[in-house]
């Protein structure tokens, strides 16, 4: 595909293979319609040709070049796939802008967020004692636990009443961690009860260090045919005017973790059972 676009950046080949688009043609009269020198026509038509765009055939003196449609169709195919992904990209792009002037707007004065509450469902291809080792076991966490676009760069998650939550992420393409952390958050669990319930409260910091919120997290989990069904309650209190850039990311941001548990767990069923971490406390990603 590189060499096929390399091939076709250039004005003077596009010219050319829009000419051979409406017939076969000889040298000395594609140079003739693109008004070209015809030694700079033969090679630009070399250039085509190893791309695999052209064929050529020799008749007495004359070589006949015939465009080959199966790499414009290669290419028209991957173009139309970069447009339905890049237009998915930009609706969840446009979404959270317009949730992100929403909110700040409304973020007038402290507590101006308290007590708004999110509600997420999700039904998953595991059993409940599957789904409940990738909601407390840090290591199985930091597999999904951020949107698409970020990373778990560091987390600890002790999965006990009054035990501690250190979640920090990155950008997902930060891999040696240079550039500024994206987000952290300090938490605590509230109360476990093995494969049903699991409350606890987490703080999202701002920059300088302070506490944006606090979101109350109640994930209710439960067998269903076919795997488990779980149902999370997130609801804010203590929020900040500055927690608006965080609020307005909830529903799309937390929503992405949670497909992204949905496809952990389908692909962990149909691998077979998934490792405990070594250390179920904390783990970097």
């Amino acid at each position: 595909m590189d060499g096929l676009l390399a091939a076709l950046a250039d004005p003077a080949r596009w010219r050319l293979v829009r000419l051979l688009a409406e017939r076969p043609r000889a040298v000395g009269v594609l140079a003739r319609l693109a008004e070209a020198r015809q030694p700079q026509t033969t090679k630009h038509l070399q250039a085509l040709e190893r791309a695999g765009l052209v064929a050529v055939q020799r008749s007495g003196q004359r070589r006949i070049y015939a465009l080959q449609a199966e790499p414009l169709r290669e290419l028209a195919a991957e173009l139309n796939r970069l447009a339905e992904q890049a237009e998915q990209a930009r609706q969840t792009f446009d979404r959270y802008g317009l949730n992100l002037d929403a909110e700040r707007l409304a973020a007038a004065e402290p507590g101006w967020a308290d007590q708004r509450s999110f509600r997420f469902r999700r039904s998953l291809a595991g059993p409940p004692e599957l789904v409940w080792r990738h909601l407390t076991d840090a290591g199985l966490l930091a597999r999904w636990w951020t949107p698409d676009d970020l990373r778990v760069s560091e987390l600890v998650f002790e999965a006990r009443p009054g035990g501690r939550i250190v979640h920090e992420y990155r950008d997902a393409e930060d891999l040696d961690g240079a550039d500024p952390v994206a987000g952290r958050a300090l938490g605590t669990v509230e109360e476990v009860l093995p494969g049903e319930r699991l409350t606890y409260r987490l703080s999202p910091l701002l920059a300088d260090g302070g506490v944006a919120f606090t979101a109350h997290l109640d994930l209710n989990l439960r067998p269903a045919p076919g795997g488990s069904e779980l149902d999370v309650d997130f609801r804010i209190t203590g929020s900040t005017i500055g927690s608006a850039d965080f609020i307005a990311g909830i529903e799309l941001g937390f929503g992405q973790s949670l497909d992204r548990l949905v496809t952990t767990i389908a692909t962990t069923q149909a691998e077979g059972p998934a490792p405990s971490a070594t250390n179920p406390s904390s783990s970097g990603a």
